[in-house]
C-alpha cells in the first residue's frame, strides 16, 4: 500500500493528533489537550480538525484499555518504557483498528509506521516489523 498523501484530511489529522497525544503524555495531564495551538501552527482542513479531535478524545477516553492491550500483545516492549512517540501512535492506531470500522486494517497499520518514520527515531519502526 502507497503511503498516504500528506495533503490527506486523515493523515493530517493522524499528525495532529499525534502531537497533541505526545504533549498531554508528557506533561502527564489527560485533561485538556493542546490541539488550539497546534492548529494555530499547522492549519488543517475542518474534515482533519474533527477526525483529530475524535482520536485524541477516543485515545483519552479508551487509554487504560488500549495500553492494556499494548501491554498484552508487546510484552518485551513496556508501555512505560516505550517513547512517548511510539506508544502514541500505538495507542493512535489501536483506537483507529478497535473503533473505526470504516478505517481498513491495513491503512491504519501503514499510517502508523508512517508516523514512525517521520516523527519516531531509527529504531521507531524496528518494533513494527517483527
Amino acid at each position: 500500500m502507497a503511503a498516504m498523501s500528506p495533503t490527506d484530511p486523515r493523515h493530517q489529522a493522524r499528525e495532529v493528533a499525534l502531537q497533541c497525544l505526545f504533549a498531554m503524555d508528557a506533561k502527564d495531564s489527560w485533561e485538556e489537550h493542546p490541539l488550539d495551538w497546534l492548529l494555530i501552527e499547522n492549519p488543517i482542513s475542518r474534515k482533519a480538525i474533527a477526525y483529530a479531535e475524535e482520536l485524541v478524545q477516543g485515545v483519552k477516553e479508551n487509554l487504560s484499555e488500549l495500553d492494556e492491550l499494548i501491554h498484552k500483545y508487546a510484552p518485551a516492549w513496556p508501555v512505560s518504557q516505550l517513547s512517548l512517540v511510539d506508544r502514541n501512535i500505538l495507542r493512535i492506531a489501536l483506537f483507529e483498528l478497535l473503533y473505526h470500522n470504516q478505517v481498513p486494517r491495513k491503512t491504519a497499520v501503514n499510517e502508523a509506521v508512517e508516523l514512525a518514520k517521520v516523527f519516531g527515531s531509527e529504531s521507531s519502526t524496528a518494533w513494527w516489523v517483527q
